[in-house]
């Protein structure tokens, strides 16, 4: 399903244009689900962090035990080619992807050597710098290693997903705030959390529930830099319940403010708004 427009398609070693078909009923990910994908961004000309996103990419396919078929180089050059053909003024979804072609004889197994692979690539705006978004407690938490492949980006654990989404959205929220096995918080539906308390930086250490995002990296390392106190630890919803500010980090908006949890309000803080134009002052000179 296209989320955006002006779709091009890197397959079988070159660019086409529009949203072209790469999967066959019979492939292992068509039925048995054993797809990967990962998120980059460009925007300003820019596609901050792009080698990290393609790298990852390669280990969430090793992890559904799936062979790589390009080196991460290799992916951000083709990326970067086919990038050619949009504008600087141009905000671009970058999405590579792998999944399985051929299964071993129980059809469950995916044969490791016998991968697809391609990229989309979608024009989606960057979110305006005054959007926002409210959060909801959901039932459903994160899996652990032992139930799911949390180790990966990987399309089989975003029906879990959807499951949050559809749940808060029906009271009227606009994300999840999730909980991990044990209860505590581990991000929400569709990104990773921060909070503010007395002007030191708090986010869900990473305990093998969900994936610490590169972008998520990327501000814990901006904050640091400058001179802000960040720590990961083990939060609670009360905690959040007790924050001056919340944040969400992700690729596709970088940095999303928080303007409630239930039914406790925030303001967009001084936190939040650092934290965003360090981001694009890193974006532009990287």
């Amino acid at each position: 399903m296209a989320i955006g427009s002006r779709i091009r398609t890197y397959f079988e070693g070159a660019w086409h244009e529009g949203d072209v078909p790469i999967m066959r009923a019979a492939d292992h990910g068509s039925w048995v689900g054993s797809t990967v994908f990962d998120g980059a961004r460009f925007f300003d000309g820019r596609a901050p962090d792009l080698d990290a996103h393609c790298a990852r990419v390669n280990r969430s396919a090793e992890a559904l035990m799936l062979t790589p078929t390009m080196a991460a180089e290799d992916i951000v050059a083709a990326v970067r080619e086919g990038l050619s053909a949009y504008g600087e003024d141009d905000a671009v979804y970058i999405r590579p992807m792998y999944w399985g072609l051929d299964g071993d004889p129980s059809g469950i197994v995916p044969q490791a050597a016998s991968t697809g692979f391609a990229i989309c690539l979608e024009a989606v705006p960057m979110a305006d710098q005054g959007a926002s978004t409210t959060l909801g407690r959901t039932r459903f938490r994160r899996p652990v290693l032992e139930d799911n492949v949390v180790n990966a980006k990987a399309g089989c654990l975003y029906p879990n997903n959807a499951r949050m989404l559809t749940d808060v959205r029906s009271r009227g929220f606009g994300n999840a705030l999730v909980a991990d096995a044990m209860g505590n918080v581990a991000e929400s539906a569709t990104a990773n959390v921060f909070m503010v308390k007395d002007g030191v930086v708090f986010t869900p250490i990473p305990n093998g529930t969900f994936l610490a995002g590169i972008t998520r990296a990327r501000h814990m390392s901006n904050m640091r830099g400058d001179g802000m106190e960040v720590h990961e630890a083990v939060l609670s919803f009360d905690d959040f319940a007790e924050a001056d500010e919340v944040f969400l980090s992700g690729n596709m908006m970088k940095v999303t403010p928080v303007t409630a949890f239930e039914d406790r309000q925030y303001q967009i803080g001084p936190v939040t708004r650092r934290v965003r134009e360090m981001y694009w002052d890193w974006a532009a000179s990287a």
